[in-house]
């Protein structure tokens, strides 16, 4: 039985005015991707990678064409709708880290939890947990900038997952990390996107982490398409 689609995306669109021209980022894009498998989006800077990641998380509203997300389309709905669904479905991992530096590991990791609504001792516990996992158990109370850059971006991972979410958005997530360490976070994002049977999009430039993927696709005109 194949796996279910948690995330489509069906003839996106999306144009940018700049004086007189338009610029056509997104032209009718679709794309599918299905629980449980990792994708990498591979495609030089400017054709439009960022802005398919916004979209698909629903962050920027598409010109034309529509996000579905577990079978929910999400063109016609409101902030709030939206707002709940990125919090409640969708994890997103940034080139660069974005933690809060007044907080500590556990307590960065404990924060989407919190407002979600859990209460303090289920977030603490999850979160503990999650760092464990990620290898990173023995740091929970350091301050960012107290940790590697790799310990750091493991950290943005888990705080990513702390809600369960169904899909995985991640822009460039070893992009700003040493090779070795590159690998290190990438095997343990893996490790966790294959326990938990996450979906995840990840964009992309080393051409060695994209091959271990599932799935390579580009894009091209406007349109995702796959690459050999």
């Amino acid at each position: 039985m194949m796996a279910a689609n948690v995330l489509e995306l069906n003839a996106v669109e999306r144009r940018f005015t700049q004086g007189p021209k338009t610029l056509t980022i997104l032209d009718g894009a679709d794309f599918a991707l299905q629980s449980g498998e990792m994708v990498a989006l591979v495609a030089p800077s400017g054709t439009g990678k960022s802005t398919l990641l916004h979209i698909a998380g629903l962050l920027e509203h598409p010109d034309g064409g529509d996000v579905i997300v577990n079978g929910r389309p999400c063109q016609g709905l409101s902030d709030d709708n939206r707002t709940a669904i990125r919090r409640g479905e969708i994890g997103f991992v940034y080139q660069f880290h974005h933690l809060l530096p007044e907080f500590t590991a556990l307590e960065n990791v404990m924060m989407p939890q919190l407002i979600s609504g859990l209460d303090r001792k289920e977030a603490s516990d999850r979160a503990a947990q999650l760092l464990d996992y990620m290898k990173i158990g023995e740091r929970v109370h350091h301050r960012p900038t107290e940790l590697s850059g790799g310990e750091q971006q493991r950290v943005a991972i888990a705080r990513a997952v702390a809600n369960a979410p169904l899909v995985l958005l991640a822009d460039e997530p070893t992009g700003n990390l040493d090779p070795v360490t590159a690998s290190y976070v990438f095997e343990a994002l893996e490790a966790l996107v294959r326990q938990s049977g996450l979906a995840a999009l990840i964009a992309t430039h080393n051409e060695g982490l994209a091959a271990r993927m599932d799935r390579r696709v580009t894009l091209e005109g406007g349109k995702v398409v796959a690459m050999a």
